[in-house]
């Protein structure tokens, strides 16, 4: 996490809506975080803590950015956030349909990360967006997962600099028919504790 580079990271969530971060986790704790989901006991609390701090330092920063931008008073406070980790164990045939967290108050960005490796562990599976501009079609993307790679993504809405200045546009995501295998990744949410 300290290696990030958030400048660049806030950049491409201002263009593209989402930032991929490779190799945030090495193999062995991609591998040893997969283990804790498919374990009935499995405590995800104290592998995250290190993302913790970095996490609620800057998220916040481009979230406040974000509101200012759309012209919304909403501020987020890094003393009020706090996360909630959600894993998904996917099999042959499951999937996870376009959705979006529609929760008023909803914090603007989460944490994706994948568990497991495309093409050794499972087949298909892939992580899915869709960008919805006002008066035109939806735009589609792959996000390129690997094992231990993890990525910031918008949760709903973001701005967009058009010609007229700053709109709204709407994000949602999925993951794809995992065709063979075990698909394992957790996703990261946020929200204001006030």
């Amino acid at each position: 996490m300290d290696r990030l580079d958030w400048t660049s990271i806030a950049t491409q969530l201002d263009a593209e809506g989402y930032a991929l971060l490779p190799g945030l986790l090495d193999a062995g704790r991609a591998r040893n975080l997969a283990r804790r989901i498919t374990t009935a006991d499995g405590d995800l609390s104290s592998p995250l803590e290190a993302w913790h701090k970095e996490l609620h330092r800057h998220l916040p920063v481009i979230a406040n950015r974000w509101n200012e931008l759309l012209g919304r008073d909403e501020r987020y406070s890094v003393d009020r956030m706090r996360e909630q980790c959600h894993p998904n164990r996917l099999v042959e045939g499951d999937h996870i349909p376009l959705h979006q967290r529609e929760e008023e108050r909803v914090f603007p960005l989460q944490i994706v990360a994948l568990l497991s490796e495309p093409g050794q562990d499972f087949r298909g599976g892939e992580f899915v967006m869709t960008e919805r501009r006002p008066r035109m079609q939806s735009r589609p993307m792959v996000l390129p997962l690997k094992l231990g790679d993890a990525a910031i993504i918008t949760t709903a809405e973001r701005p967009f600099k058009g010609f007229g200045g700053y709109y709204r546009v709407n994000l949602k995501h999925a993951i794809s028919r995992v065709l063979g295998g075990e698909r394992i990744g957790l996703e990261l949410s946020f929200h204001d504790a006030l």
